[in-house]
């Protein structure tokens, strides 16, 4: 029995993940459909007056063109977010684990509060990101960042060489600028003026399609949804990647936080470790 309700529970995982991946598909499906009605009612009505020629041709390659150069853009920010969960993780358990390493040999050192305030930052980014707050609410994050600097501040009159204190405020900042990168991508659109342009490239198209002269034979109307499909998930792509860290949308476009997510786990675990012998020994006393 237990078998047979992880298996059931597993498929219906998998369902729910192929449901986000396909969910622009079928998002833009349905404005082709759409358009595809208001295409045949345009050639019932006799409606269409263009003629094709090279010029219509000229123009869907000359869009087709402008909006791949839009795209390579955007996806090169992508990519740098996508190595920015990395890079988090790997302040995050620098800190931490040089932290860790000084608590053992000066006791007085309060780990327990610095592990806290790491986890805080990762649960105010999940915050932050989320779609309450319009995936862009990064400046309480850099606040509990700041909490580290009274931190680190004192370790050196505790007895910490001040190149090891050196190198945590170096993390720090680190974490600090993967944050602000953050804040800055998901906040500023990639040149406005190129979005303006594109997406009345993609509506004057799609007129022009529409009003196009067509013997209404499903080779005509294939081709009319294939050329509107390209264009209008076009536009719904580009607005997926300008905001790579968009959470709670539904989709499965956003980065990934699987990194964060097992590191925030292990932060838990570890702070549990090190307050559970504490409230043992004030308990006994």
């Amino acid at each position: 029995m237990p078998s047979s309700i992880l298996q059931h529970l597993h498929v219906g995982g998998a369902n729910l993940s192929y449901r986000k991946k396909f969910r622009l598909f079928f998002a833009v499906a349905a404005v082709v459909l759409l358009l595809g009605c208001v295409k045949t009612a345009v050639h019932y009505f006799g409606m269409e007056f263009l003629e094709l020629n090279a010029l219509l041709t000229s123009g869907i390659g000359g869009a087709i063109f402008i909006i791949g150069f839009l795209l390579s853009s955007i996806l090169a920010d992508y990519k740098e977010a996508e190595r920015i969960p990395a890079d988090l993780r790997m302040s995050i358990e620098a800190i931490d684990g040089d932290l860790e390493s000084f608590s053992a040999v000066n006791p007085e050192f309060d780990l327990a509060a610095s592990r806290r305030i790491l986890i805080s930052i990762l649960d105010k980014l999940r915050s932050g990101l989320s779609h309450a707050n319009e995936h862009k609410n990064i400046p309480p994050v850099l606040a509990e960042i700041a909490k580290l600097t009274p931190i680190l501040g004192r370790l050196e009159s505790m007895g910490m060489a001040a190149n090891f204190v050196v190198r945590l405020r170096a993390t720090q900042d680190l974490l600090r600028r993967c944050m602000l990168r953050i804040y800055q991508i998901q906040r500023v659109e990639f040149v406005p003026s190129v979005h303006v342009l594109v997406q009345t490239l993609v509506l004057a198209i799609v007129l022009m399609m529409l009003f196009l002269k067509t013997e209404g034979d499903p080779a005509s109307a294939i081709m009319f949804g294939f050329i509107s499909y390209m264009f209008v998930y076009a536009l719904y792509l580009i607005r997926l990647l300008e905001q790579p860290f968009a959470k709670g949308h539904g989709s499965l476009d956003d980065v990934s936080f699987f990194l964060l997510d097992e590191l925030e786990a292990h932060l838990r675990r570890s702070l549990d470790e090190v307050v559970s012998p504490l409230s043992h020994s004030h308990s006994e006393a």
